[in-house]
């Protein structure tokens, strides 16, 4: 017991040393923080949105439109696998949740049926599926019938969900916030929390719209009031220019010319010529090699830039476009221009979201939680401290000490991690402030046990502090795997509180055990005492 080896006291101070400099930001104003050495931990613990306030919604994935779009995408596969077999065919297209095609030459029944099963990939990829094939073929005479399987479609909902989870952390990420909550919620359902947004409206904006962009050719064998009052040309159809305010319609075609998955980057800015806001934008290599082919072909000719069935800009091509970049102009304001561009670089959703519960959480809330946290913590630790004073004089002092130095460490790790703490994470807090003596009452309580049986002094605070140990490390192991399981099945909250409780169950250990010992060593080495009063 008296030999403290001097490397595990300067081991020990360093790492209590460490808390108390991560702790220390967090009572330092962001100005101040600023200006001091880069050198120096700066970081501060995350609030959640139940503290900070912020922005809560429930999306809700239109898997029923994501199926559709893939039915159209079948639609266009079947019709050219049956061009390259040279079967003829006809009222090729969707008809409810199935596509539809009629064999015009019986003969050709079984080369079409083989060639249409040829499009089945196994549901789940090349590695997984059971067996199961995507599509469920059927014919009735000469009329085929392709549809999803049930385990494609339920495939096809988580594909478009989590891939929607991706999309959404990506634009919101682009605002720049701090520790969005994210999270599949059933089966088609989306949480989303935002700490600290202050501009719900904008949040709701920038995940209220699908942001699928095309470009198109504009066609002007009409004017689009003609088409309107008779009949669009074959293979067009009539959207709305949004200008502005203003809106008016355009015929376009509506094959797409170019995509807007082959978009890499996109860009705010202003135009040289009118100082007017832009989105500048750049394609991978068979994006600019196809945009610069349409663009040669069709010099002259008015361009449409379609973003969610809205010709946002429709440009004339005064020259081929070659270097697989250009620019979006539309009478935008500044902040429009920036959440355009935050739309094509997060990318497009596969399905449209809904919002179906929206809430916001004011500061003041959260300034009340904070203030009602703090007292309980402040309350908590006096009412510990006067309890271990009382009970164990001098080793109660030790006791406290190891119990504020818990307190830092717990700050110090969260700010170090860059972790949120919501409202059940101060509960977590407050739980560990009464759980962290508990391995000190086991010590002390074995020492006095130790005196009791006559042992001296020496032999009884080194046999109470090792034979402690063993109870100490197993209640704390099984609080500790306790906290791992709320992490890993809990939503938000709990989570909050798992993770709190999890960094105080080590603190506790570290400085009740480890830094209580030093301190008692230390001061045991000093005084010599006699006999212990405990």
């Amino acid at each position: 017991m008296l030999q403290f080896e001097r490397w595990k006291v300067v081991l020990i101070s360093i790492v209590c040393l460490l808390g108390v400099l991560f702790t220390i930001p967090n009572f330092i104003a962001k100005e101040r923080l600023a200006g001091m050495p880069g050198w120096l931990p700066s970081q501060q613990i995350n609030l959640g949105l139940d503290l900070r306030g912020g922005s809560y919604l429930l999306l809700e994935v239109d898997v029923t439109t994501a199926i559709e779009d893939q039915l159209q995408a079948l639609v266009s596969e079947v019709r050219g696998s049956l061009r390259s077999e040279g079967v003829g065919y006809t009222g090729l297209g969707v008809r409810g949740d199935k596509v539809a095609v009629r064999i015009t030459d019986t003969a050709q029944l079984p080369a079409a049926l083989g060639t249409i099963e040829d499009l089945s990939n196994p549901v789940g990829g090349v590695f997984g599926g059971g067996g199961e094939t995507e599509l469920d073929v059927r014919q009735d005479g000469n009329l085929i019938t392709i549809g999803y399987s049930e385990a494609a479609v339920a495939q096809k909902t988580r594909s478009a969900v989590q891939q929607s989870i991706e999309i959404v952390r990506r634009r919101i990420d682009e605002l720049g916030t701090t520790e969005p909550l994210i999270q599949r919620q059933g089966e088609d359902r989306i949480l989303v929390q935002v700490p600290g947004l202050d501009d719900p409206a904008r949040l709701k904006a920038l995940l209220g719209q699908t942001a699928k962009l095309n470009f198109r050719l504009v066609d002007d064998s009409m004017s689009a009031q003609e088409a309107m009052q008779t009949r669009p040309p074959v293979g067009t159809e009539v959207l709305e220019l949004v200008e502005g305010e203003s809106r008016q319609p355009i015929l376009i075609e509506r094959r797409v010319m170019v995509s807007g998955e082959q978009l890499v980057d996109a860009q705010p800015g202003f135009s040289q010529q009118t100082n007017e806001p832009i989105v500048t934008f750049r394609f991978d290599a068979a994006g600019a090699r196809r945009f610069g082919e349409v663009t040669r072909q069709n010099v002259g000719k008015p361009f449409a830039i379609v973003l969610d069935n809205e010709v946002i800009s429709a440009p004339v091509i005064r020259e081929p476009i070659l270097g697989g970049s250009g620019q979006i102009s539309g009478n935008f304001t500044v902040q429009e221009a920036n959440d355009l561009a935050i739309l094509l670089r997060a990318g497009a959703l596969p399905a449209p979201l809904e919002i179906l519960e929206e809430r916001t959480v004011g500061p003041g809330l959260g300034a009340d939680s904070v203030r009602a946290g703090e007292l309980a913590s402040i309350i908590g630790l006096i009412a510990v401290a006067v309890f271990m004073i009382m009970s164990y004089g001098r080793f109660g002092i030790y006791a406290n000490v190891s119990l504020f130095l818990n307190m830092f460490m717990i700050i110090g790790v969260l700010s170090g991690l860059q972790a949120t703490l919501t409202l059940p994470g101060i509960a977590g807090i407050v739980l560990t402030i009464g759980m962290a003596v508990d391995a000190n009452v086991l010590i002390y309580e074995r020492i006095r046990e130790e005196l009791k049986a006559g042992k001296s002094p020496v032999t009884a605070i080194d046999t109470g502090y090792k034979r402690a140990l063993s109870p100490i490390l197993d209640a704390n192991v099984t609080t500790l795997i306790a906290a791992l399981v709320l992490f890993q099945f809990g939503s938000g909250p709990v989570r909050g509180f798992a993770v709190t409780l999890a960094i105080g169950v080590v603190t506790s250990v570290f400085t009740a055990y480890f830094v209580n010992r030093m301190l008692v060593a230390l001061w045991y080495r000093r005084a010599r005492p006699k006999a212990l009063v405990l």
